[in-house]
Order: structure tokens, then sequence, then C-alpha cells
């Protein structure tokens, strides 16, 4: 059966594109740029926005933000992107961002990862499949 289970407090631009099956709990925020295929969860409270591709089978917890402008002084703007894989889990407070000019204007994260509570992947990081990050772990932009 195809559904989408949004809840009626989420905000979602009318310019993203959400596949079937995709659940999106209380309170979540997805911007203009955003796709998301099918499958993906998002729990409640989380942001997602700039020029982000989300693959399937995905869970974002609580409080993840997900696609927002870099912590970079460089970054002027440019339409940088994000690429997420399938398989992923984005616990509590995790944070990606978009890519820089600098940088091959991209962030991409493969399959099958484990962002623990806290874990920070900045601008341009290229992330491969069954990578864990710990509680609190940071990669600087370029990793």
């Amino acid at each position: 059966m195809v559904k989408k289970n949004i809840h009626q407090t989420a905000i979602i631009s009318s310019k993203a594109v959400i596949s079937d099956n995709v659940i999106i709990g209380p309170y979540c925020v997805i911007g203009d740029n955003v796709k998301i295929n099918s499958n993906n969860k998002l729990i409640s409270h989380v942001c997602i926005d700039g020029n982000t591709v989300i693959g399937k089978n995905n869970v974002f917890f609580p409080f993840s933000s997900i696609g927002l402008i870099p912590q970079d002084l460089k970054y002027k703007g440019e339409n940088s992107k994000l690429f997420i894989g399938d398989n992923n889990i984005f616990r509590e407070n995790v944070t990606v961002n978009i890519g820089t000019e600098g940088g091959g204007m991209k962030t991409k994260i493969g399959n099958n990862c484990l962002f623990m509570v806290g874990s920070h992947v900045a601008h341009d990081c290229i992330i491969s499949n069954n990578v864990i990050l710990a509680n609190n772990a940071t990669l600087a932009g370029h990793v």
C-alpha cells in the first residue's frame, strides 16, 4: 500500500519532492530543494533543507539538521548539494552540511552508515559505505 504519512504540524515546501511510503513526524521542516525517496522516516523535529537528495530507507531522529549551509566563512551562497544514500541512521542532534565551491560543491554520504548522537559531517565530506561516527564525533570540511 502506497502512503505518505505526514503529521499535521510538519512544514513542507510545495517545491519539495516526497516519494511514497515516507513518514514525516511532528514539527519537521522540509525546504524547497529537498528530494526524499521512498521508505524514509523522520521521527520528529527534523530539519532538512538545501539542495539535498536522500535515498531510500533512512531514519532521522529528533533534532537532526540536514542540508543546511556550512559553517565556513568562505561559503557565499553557491548552489552546492548534499547526497545521502540508502539505509542510514541519523540519531539525535546530528548535523550534515551541503558543500562549498572550494570543495567540489557536494557533500556525499554512502549507504548503511550510523551517525550517533551529536555527530557532525561538515561541507564537502565524502563518507563511504558502512561508516559509524560515535557520539559527538565531528568531521571538518573536506574529509
